[in-house]
């Protein structure tokens, strides 16, 4: 019986995920396509987007990975309890790290647009 609560769950989950992502891609769909037949400017389509994904993504992993670590040291050294002191960190210096990849970033396109 307990078996079957895990697939249940899991299928549910799965299943949700899958049923968000197909209305957001059906909605977007249709608005695109409205705005073709209207002659919308297609230049709302393009993003500009992040300047170096890589970069975004490296600054993040690093960020969870010393945030793993610390929340570690915090753990160890100052008895907090485990869930707490990892997803604390985790998320602080995950979060550290997109803001530094932002500043970055403009620094970049204020540069290029020189």
């Amino acid at each position: 019986m307990e078996h079957i609560k895990h697939i249940i769950i899991t299928v549910t989950a799965i299943g949700s995920v899958f049923g968000v992502l197909y209305v957001l891609m059906m909605t977007r769909y249709r608005e695109r396509m409205a705005m073709i037949e209207r002659n919308v400017d297609a230049s709302l389509f393009t993003s500009k987007g992040s300047i170096s994904p890589t970069l975004k993504f490296g600054m993040l992993l690093v960020g969870v990975a010393l945030g793993i670590l610390m929340g570690n040291v915090l753990h160890d050294h100052y008895s907090l309890s485990r869930g707490t002191s990892f997803s604390s960190m985790t998320l602080l210096f995950g979060g550290i790290s997109l803001i530094i990849n932002f500043v970055i970033e403009r620094r970049l396109d204020r540069k290029s647009e020189e």
